[in-house]
């Protein structure tokens, strides 16, 4: 890993960008065999596993006990319940919308920012998340009232829900952010999430129960532990590797990469096709969150809104 990690920033997080598009496209695979929660759990038991294992061999301090119940709580937010409304979502839609629908993740911080830490909106930035919205809209076919393809509308609904879940955690962790160390934020915070999935686990409902593991073959579970080392540990890695060297800003511009990841492995591996106005939507989305990013960068905003899906903080 250490000498993978040697390679330039940009092939760090084009890797990066990779992962976290191609993990999307083997979670969707999965629930076809897997219930939400229960690849959750199976997900997030590895990937906290070696993010914790790193951080021991990282030899850094613990951080503050004062701050380990607000990193306890955003836990829960993500990738907790954000996470299970994802993966809920993603069940009943496509991968290729769902990688699309992430990405309106910045325009959905920029606008939270303005409301909770009354940070300003200027006009143009007002038209961009107003474009990156009508983007959505185009993406999840809601203007033929979602007769145009097989995504169910509820699945829509969960993913903003997830996706909102995630701009929140966006928002809300920034100072914790300037104060403790990234690798451990994120290993108190998956192993929060992984807490809130196995409770929701013992709890047992239509989307995960513990006899569901009982009945999983060997190369289901592999997989499934797989597809958390990859999306939630390897792809942060990477991340946190490239940005030793680039300011946040030019990582934040590298996520407009992961829907185009994403589109092409749900074309090759799952045969999933857009259709012309789709095609239309995600173009909006990314000239849009592009613009975002290209806004915001004198302004110091990109290292939060560039973050996708709240996973990775600086």
């Amino acid at each position: 890993m250490r000498a993978f990690t040697r390679l330039s920033p940009a092939v760090l997080l084009v890797f990066a960008c990779a992962l976290w598009g191609g993990a999307t496209v083997l979670s969707k695979a999965l629930l076809a065999s897997i219930p939400a929660v229960t690849l959750l759990v199976l997900q997030l038991a590895p990937s906290a596993a070696a993010l914790w294992l790193a951080f021991s061999f990282s030899r850094k301090r613990l951080g503050s006990r004062r701050l380990m119940l607000p990193l306890i709580l955003l836990g829960l937010l993500n990738p907790g319940i954000s996470y299970t409304l994802s993966l809920i979502g993603l069940a009943r839609i496509s991968a290729s919308v769902s990688t699309l629908l992430w990405a309106a993740e910045p325009l959905m911080i920029l606008g939270l920012a303005a409301v909770f830490l009354r940070e300003p909106v200027t006009p143009r930035l007002l038209a961009v998340m107003l474009a990156g919205m009508f983007g959505v809209s185009l993406v999840s076919d809601a203007w033929s009232g979602f007769q145009g393809n097989d995504n169910d509308p509820a699945g829509i609904l969960l993913l903003l829900g997830a996706v909102l879940c995630c701009a929140f955690y966006t928002v809300f962790s920034r100072r914790l952010s300037e104060s403790l160390d990234p690798l451990f934020i994120v290993a108190v915070q998956q192993t929060a999430g992984l807490g809130w999935a196995v409770a929701l686990l013992l709890w047992g409902t239509s989307h995960g129960s513990p006899s569901d593991l009982a009945r999983l073959s060997p190369g289901l579970a592999a997989a499934a532990a797989l597809s958390g080392l990859l999306y939630y540990a390897a792809a942060y890695w990477l991340y946190v590797a490239a940005l030793r060297s680039v300011p946040a800003a030019v990582a934040g511009s590298y996520f407009n990469a992961i829907p185009v990841f994403g589109v092409t492995f749900a074309f090759i591996f799952l045969g999933e096709r857009l259709s012309a106005v789709q095609w239309a939507g995600a173009a909006v989305i990314l000239a849009a969150v592009f613009e975002l990013v290209r806004l915001t960068q004198d302004r110091g905003r990109p290292r939060d809104a560039g973050r996708p899906r709240g996973a990775r903080v600086t």
